[in-house]
């Protein structure tokens, strides 16, 4: 199937359903949407031409998802841009993949006009929500330019669909191509692994530009109602589940931690709740269960990348609320699941070959979720795919007697103490555990007498106090000397990138600043 069909079957159900409601009470039904994308997908093939690359560049708006449906339908690549990145790293990734159209909202009109500078390839600028001096709206673009034939494509597997920003903070940015192959794998095993009769109420706070609008796509197959908010915002989330009897729900672990801290919440009703994802980063098992503990068996974690998007692998709810409630299977809230029906995962060694059940390799993939490749990057493709044809993902784990998958840590984030591999992952899960802690980051700082050693800084919880010592006596206890930070700061908030990754470069680079190279 074509991505834009999935769309067309959630609208076939009932084109007058709404199909996305704003914070202000604001909706649009999904025949709406599809008519105007439709007018927009013939504004963008009125030029015979290679398939535009549509970049939409936009806070949470139902109107942001005009230009990606529009190039769904025209054969067009979607472009996501995230809202809350720096300037320059927007600017490097729109030059990368060369974007024709950029799709903005108003709220971004200053850094356009330096985006429109420095990116030559940008032939058409259309505002969403308003005309922006000499920039057309897309109200205007639609009336003027939206009336032509729309082309019927043929099915092609292999047909670029979406480019994604890689994770990466340094250098030029590279740009991951997700074929229309791939994202019908993606819906397929989201429906696959969130089995629900009716129409999904879902709840999209996190970034659209990623999981969130991921999600919102996969669901409206099913004619999905996407209550939007314009940022994660704690009290407007639990708001709006009771409100819209929220069905469906992402978040990253870090909004995750901001939720149950929330004065207040095991006050609220959460009872409509049946999926409730989190991904993005690693979760802290002892928040986990807390959160099972709050929001009841609708808790379920799905691990993937840019490079082999969602559902890769999967944890029920059923299997979280076990973890969370029986002893006997605690340790599988460290876990993030079996693979996937569509999806072949393993843990190899440096060699390529399979490690033994629990021991430590990089996670490895093939299958329907992989990427076409990096954007005009052959070099950086061959990279991370073998001559076997697995891609690794970067990440060292293992996988249990049982089939379940444990990320362990970033393969560039182990810390070489004294001759000594250690983990941060397991070290922030320990300190994690403790009462005060609301989230923290490990890595590896320069040691004369150990080349690393283990290093932490601490966000404390609202309120909070506790000394660095207490901590890391607390971390010794559940992990050993070895592994237990060596020193340890606090700061008032973490480092993140837009989707709320913690950015521990950033907190690691100065402690490296001067030297030849950032190892012991």
């Amino acid at each position: 199937m074509r991505v834009i069909d999935f769309f067309d079957r959630g609208c076939g159900l009932d084109s007058s359903a709404p199909a996305f409601v704003m914070p202000d009470g604001t909706s649009a039904s999904y025949g709406e949407l599809r008519e105007a994308a439709n007018r927009v997908a013939a504004a963008l093939v009125r030029k015979p031409g290679a398939a535009p690359h549509v970049a939409v560049y936009s806070p949470n708006d139902w109107r942001a998802f005009l230009p990606i449906l529009a190039a769904f339908r025209a054969g067009g690549v979607w472009v996501p841009i995230n809202a809350r990145n720096a300037l320059c790293d927007n600017v490097g990734f729109m030059s990368v993949v060369e974007v024709d159209w950029l799709f903005y909202h108003s709220s971004f009109s200053a850094q356009v006009a330096e985006i429109r500078r420095q990116v030559p390839s940008i032939r058409r600028l259309i505002c969403l929500d308003r005309e922006d001096g000499g920039v057309p709206s897309l109200d205007r673009l639609m009336a003027e330019e939206g009336r032509g034939p729309v082309p019927d494509l043929a099915e092609d597997a292999d047909r670029e669909a979406v480019m994604m920003q890689t994770g990466g903070t340094t250098g030029t940015p590279k740009a991951v191509v997700q074929s229309e192959g791939c994202w019908e794998t993606m819906i397929a095993l989201g429906w696959q692994v969130t089995p629900f009769e009716g129409r999904p109420v879902h709840l999209m706070a996190a970034p659209m530009t990623h999981g969130a609008g991921f999600l919102a796509y996969i669901w409206m197959a099913g004619g999905a109602t996407n209550i939007v908010l314009d940022r994660v915002d704690p009290g407007a989330i639990l708001d709006a589940i009771e409100q819209h009897r929220i069905t469906h729900m992402y978040l990253p672990p870090t909004a995750l931690y901001s939720l149950l801290a929330y004065p207040g919440l095991r006050e609220r009703d959460v009872s409509s709740l049946r999926y409730f994802i989190i991904s993005a980063a690693p979760v802290n098992p002892d928040k986990l269960r807390e959160a099972v503990e709050v929001f009841g068996p609708c808790l379920c974690q799905t691990y993937g990348q840019a490079e082999s998007p969602a559902f890769l692998t999967w944890l029920t709810p059923a299997q979280t609320t076990q973890a969370a409630r029986d002893p006997a299977f605690a340790h599988r809230l460290r876990s993030c699941g079996r693979s996937t029906l569509l999806s072949r995962v393993e843990v190899l060694n440096d060699a390529g070959q399979p490690v033994a059940l629990g021991e430590l390799g990089e996670i490895c993939m093939k299958g329907g979720l992989r990427m076409l490749g990096y954007y005009r990057n052959p070099a950086a493709t061959a990279e991370v795919r073998d001559a076997a044809g697995w891609q690794h993902t970067g990440d060292i784990g293992y996988r249990d007697a049982d089939g379940f998958f444990y990320i362990v840590d970033r393969k560039k984030d182990m810390i070489v103490t004294g001759g000594f591999n250690v983990f941060s992952a397991e070290v922030e899960r320990a300190l994690g555990a403790h009462p005060a802690v609301r989230d923290c980051a490990v890595y590896g700082v320069p040691s004369e007498k150990w080349g690393e050693a283990v290093h932490a800084t601490v966000e404390l919880k609202s309120g909070a106090t506790v000394s660095a010592q207490e901590l890391i006596l607390f971390a010794k206890e559940r992990v050993g000397g070895v592994k237990a930070p060596k020193s340890l700061d606090f700061i008032d908030s973490l480092p993140r990138s837009p989707v709320g990754k913690v950015l521990k470069r950033a907190l690691r680079e100065p402690h490296w600043a001067g030297r030849d190279r950032a190892v012991g």
